[in-house]
């Protein structure tokens, strides 16, 4: 038997948001006014698509990006957290969840010598258009009110795990490890033996704090993590079990 790790990638992988750090490219660091003003709620990836052709128009190659892109920090312990699960990939099926896209995150894992570690990646698909831009699609099409137009990281993980149950594999626990308001969904989607690691201080830990204020919990068990030594600590005790 195994456990599924399910990590969002912004702010929880890496100690920053992939598509605000892109901007370091833009010239002088910075959107044009009306760019940055035309984000609408639950549509993050028609504005980050704008944020885009905004940088290719401005002359910004793949390559200038990437650089860009593998500065960004890990989270603190990050780096020995996935060192640890891959030395131990036969106890744990590892995913993630994120709302960035496949061209950042392959960026970012593999500079940092990661990509093994990972079982599958579900993210908005990108890509350079034959011109050199950088062009982003939503991830699927989903029904959930709750969730941001182009993904419902719920849809995604029942999905994945369909699919597993289908190949025979189910897994003993769940430990979903993320910060986001996107991230309420699929935790409200886990059972009482599994666990939501929400990120201390980040709107995931205040929606669920929230729900149990409104007597309505979450249903998984709850751990609260500053630094991912504390996922670690709890994972080495979950083997240990």
């Amino acid at each position: 038997m195994k456990f599924l790790l399910v990590f969002d990638f912004d702010h929880t992988i890496i100690d920053e948001n992939s598509d605000t750090w892109i901007v370091k490219c833009a010239p002088e660091k910075k959107l044009p006014n009306g760019l940055r003003n035309s984000y609408q709620p639950g549509h993050w990836t028609d504005y980050m698509s704008r944020v885009f052709v905004y940088l290719g128009d401005s002359g910004i190659k793949e390559d200038e990006m990437k650089r860009t892109m593998i500065t960004i920090p890990f989270t603190a312990g990050m780096v020995d957290l996935l060192g640890f699960i891959g030395e131990n990939k036969e106890l744990f099926d590892c995913i993630i969840i994120s709302d960035s896209n496949t061209v950042f995150i392959d960026w970012i894992l593999k500079a940092a010598g990661f990509p093994k570690v990972f079982d599958e990646v579900f993210t908005n698909p990108a890509t350079f258009s034959s011109t050199g831009y950088l062009t982003v699609q939503n991830f699927h099409t989903h029904h959930c009110a709750k969730c941001p137009k182009n993904l419902c990281k719920k849809k995604v993980l029942k999905e994945f795990l369909d699919k597993q149950l289908e190949r025979g594999v189910s897994y003993t626990k769940i430990v979903y490890i993320g910060d986001g308001g996107n991230d309420l969904c699929p935790v409200m989607f886990l059972k009482k033996d599994d666990i939501a690691m929400a990120r201390q201080g980040y709107t995931l830990e205040k929606k669920i704090s929230q729900l149990a204020q409104d007597l309505s919990p979450v249903e998984c068990s709850v751990l609260v993590w500053s630094s991912a030594a504390d996922i670690m600590s709890y994972l080495k005790l979950l083997i240990k079990e």
